[in-house]
């Protein structure tokens, strides 16, 4: 039972009221209450979180304060729907409309909602952004609107969800609504964006932090990527892991060849039957040991703590995604690694997307960009964290936990050949990308440099010594390492940081890595754990809790996770409660659910103990 204290708290506070009676929980995660509570005040909000950080009880629960209706903008239809399930499963009055519904259902769900009945209303941008909806919505009581995974608005507006641009009208039309935009994923260039675009930069914005410390980094030379995976799969035996591929068809390959080698893997892609799809989903949410090789189809809106590892088997397409595909693992603080094959071709894949793409020329360039920023954290020769947490605007220490800091590559001193790009970048006006500065460098009197009269500075031809790779290496790497700046506007631009002043004074040290291609990594071999369940856990308790939870979610439909998530059933497998009120005190557990599910947990719970297995 709760202390006195607490429950004064609760009747003081409503929102932790609704945290505890409605979503089961005792207590805010970082951050959860400074965002709640700015909206609350009737203020916009940026909430740049990590993964795994809880974004979606930013929303839900100051709804439920604030009553009325909640819009809340889903770029996914399979989000959705879960993230409705969820709801209802905690006694919400939650409706999604979308495409993937007959009409009937949909016509049945706005009915709910026009009549107030809905408390959350799930929309892709496509639907909300039409004149008959926002005509409809403008006529009820809107309390708040939610714009999930806003980074779509800067990276996918302008290239293929025109609509998420289009959001920036929600301000002028409910313009008395306060709005929130989350995302895990945004560096300080795409949170300006947001801030512009969606809120004419009238907003509060919170940046929570990025750093996952218990993900170890890596990055290795693809050479054989199946055999390659494999080795790192049967590192990490017993435990479940997610495997990123570029395309439908190396999905479906790679899993087979796992399959074969007696890894138990499955497969998920947007080409699968939706049926397919939440099949695997399950399984992979509610067994142990089980390998998810997906495309990015996979992943957005799941929480599995277990997760051990993310490998990549090809380079994703930006530092922003990968940051977000490796923080779904080790979500439960326990050591997990995050492994990236990478390789010229997956270079020239990314490079012919992003040219393929129907986008404006300054989307392209934009693109181009972070491409190149995350070629150069592959190929740096500092700690991967500072890095990848520069890049968001976080300063950190060498880590101790990358394949940078555990196994260095040799480096040699590259202060002289940094000074000669710093030179070149800065007689030409700090205007020009990597291409022309190498052009300058290795004496090209292209068309570009003639033009610019820039065949008349010192520094050209002042590169000879070296080929285009290696100058564009270093390029790359002095980027990653701060000491030239990305033009934030898009125009494809270098320029000088101050820790590249200083090192142009000699006041500071560059290496580079002399080798592009990674080393394997000796040091991040030791074998891991036996795949155990943390100390105190009944091992065949909390397997048969998962097995009840997938036949409830299939009686209901639902992904497995949607019922109870790991964390609540390992508190669960804990705590080994007796009675309902025992019950009301595990993690996650609402009301609703205490009264839906309560009873059927006792009783597996109470046959467990009388089989004598606990």
């Amino acid at each position: 039972m709760q202390a006195p204290a607490a429950l004064a708290t609760e009747q003081r506070d409503p929102k932790r009221r609704v945290l505890k009676d409605v979503f089961g929980f005792d207590d805010f995660r970082p951050g959860q209450a400074d965002v709640m509570d700015a909206l609350l005040a009737g203020r916009h909000v940026l909430a740049v979180m990590p993964t795994g950080a809880g974004k979606s009880l930013c929303y839900q629960v100051p709804a439920l304060v604030l009553g009325g209706l909640t819009i809340v903008v889903s770029p996914l239809v399979a989000l959705m729907q879960d993230q409705v399930a969820a709801l209802r499963l905690a006694g919400v009055a939650a409706d999604t409309i979308n495409s993937s519904i007959d009409r009937d259902a949909n016509i049945a769900a706005w009915r709910r909602v026009a009549s107030g009945q809905t408390r959350l209303l799930y929309l892709a941008p496509e639907r909300l952004m039409t004149e008959r909806m926002l005509d409809a919505l403008a006529r009820l009581d809107i309390s708040l609107i939610a714009v999930d995974e806003a980074h779509c608005i800067s990276q996918w507006g302008p290239a293929f969800r025109r609509e998420y641009e289009d959001l920036s009208r929600l301000r002028g039309i409910f313009p008395n609504v306060p709005i929130i935009a989350l995302t895990a994923t945004a560096d300080e260039g795409t949170r300006t964006d947001i801030e512009s675009r969606l809120f004419a930069e009238r907003v509060e914005t919170l940046v929570l932090g990025f750093d996952r410390p218990n993900i170890k980094l890596a990055i290795e030379a693809k050479q054989d990527s199946k055999r390659q995976l494999l080795r790192f799969v049967e590192r990490h035996p017993g435990r479940s892991g997610i495997v990123y591929c570029l395309s439908r068809k190396k999905t479906e390959e790679m899993a087979a060849f796992l399959e074969k080698n007696g890894v138990t893997a499955l497969a998920y892609h947007a080409g699968m039957s939706k049926e397919a799809r939440d099949a695997n989903q399950n399984s992979f949410m509610t067994l142990s040991g089980v390998v998810m090789v997906a495309t990015i189809a996979f992943g957005m809106g799941i929480d599995k703590p277990d997760v051990a590892y993310v490998f990549h088997t090809d380079m994703p397409g930006s530092l922003e995604a990968y940051y977000q595909e490796i923080g779904r693992a080790g979500r439960d603080g326990r050591d997990a690694e995050a492994h990236m094959l990478f390789g010229l071709g997956d270079i020239r894949m990314r490079r012919m997307f992003i040219d393929d793409e129907d986008a404006p020329p300054e989307h392209k360039r934009r693109s181009h960009g972070r491409l190149d920023t995350l070629i150069g954290y592959c190929e740096t020769a500092q700690c991967r964290r500072q890095v990848l947490l520069g890049y968001f605007g976080e300063e950190a220490q060498p880590c101790g936990n990358c394949d940078t800091c555990l196994d260095q590559a040799p480096r040699a001193d590259g202060g002289a050949e940094a000074r000669i790009i710093l030179t070149a970048i800065a007689q030409s006006g700090e205007r020009f990308g990597a291409g022309h500065v190498i052009d300058i460098l290795l004496g090209h009197e292209t068309e570009k440099v003639l033009a610019r009269t820039h065949q008349r500075l010192t520094s050209f031809g002042s590169g000879l010594a070296h080929k285009k790779d290696f100058w564009l290496s270093l390029i790359r790497q002095l980027v990653a390492g701060g000491f030239l700046m990305p033009d934030p506007a898009g125009h494809g631009g270098l320029a000088i940081a101050e820790k590249g002043h200083a090192l142009g004074r000699g006041e500071m040290p560059f290496h580079y890595r002399v080798e592009v291609r990674s080393r394997a990594l000796r040091k991040m071999r030791a074998a891991e754990g036996s795949g155990m369940n943390a100390e105190g856990i009944d091992a065949s308790l909390l397997a048969a809790l998962k097995s009840l939870r997938l036949r409830l979610a299939k009686e209901r439909q639902v992904p497995a996770y949607v019922v109870f998530s790991d964390r609540t059933l390992i508190d669960m497998a804990e705590r080994r409660p007796h009675d309902l009120d025992a019950f009301a005190e595990v993690n996650g557990v609402g009301a609703a659910k205490l009264k839906e599910f309560g009873q059927v947990f006792l009783s597996a719970i109470a046959a467990h103990q009388s089989d004598g297995s606990s």
